[in-house]
């Protein structure tokens, strides 16, 4: 691996990023309301393009101030966790497109799998996007460039470290 800076990154604001599309799709399945996962579809765009977690509005506005979620920052890449966002925003944007053009069970089974690599992510630990992103890396493919951080496998959450907490 190549010696490369990490930054800082607070994971209590991506893992409420995926608790928000997880409930918010779900929510959209149950009501069939496929408007709410395209509105899913466009936070996590508007947040990739800002480069923040698009639901992250939640927890600096409510659950870190009142105690609610805690800090939880570790060196790590923030580019791997945009890109995962993207290719989320792809899937559901795809899935809501189905679902308006007439095609339920693409649409629903789209939204189901931005479902299943969230709640991977968010209760697992392991980023499906991330790997991706890395292993991109690895095939030397133009914009990708960023190594997972030393001793962390591609994907899984890097171990905190005193220095990240301070």
């Amino acid at each position: 691996m190549t010696t490369q800076t990490l930054q800082k990154v607070d994971h209590s604001i991506l893992k409420t990023n995926q608790y928000f599309i997880i409930g918010l799709s779900l929510l959209a399945f149950i009501l069939n309301v496929p408007l709410l996962a395209a509105l899913v579809a466009l936070t996590m765009g508007l947040g990739a393009l800002v480069k923040k977690p698009g639901f992250g509005w939640a927890y600096t506005a409510i659950l870190k101030p009142r105690g609610w979620m805690k800090p939880d920052v570790v060196e790590d890449n923030p580019e791997p966790h945009r890109f995962s966002q993207i290719v989320g925003f792809i899937f559901l944007g795809a899935g809501s497109l189905a679902l308006f053009f007439g095609a339920p069970a693409l649409g629903w089974t789209l939204v189901w799998i931005v479902i299943a690599l969230a709640s991977l992510n968010a209760f697992g630990g392991f980023c499906v996007g991330c790997a991706v992103y890395y292993w991109l890396t690895r095939l030397g493919v133009p914009g990708f460039g960023k190594q997972p951080p030393a001793g962390t496998f591609p994907g899984a959450k890097p171990k905190a470290n005193a220095e990240a907490r301070a």
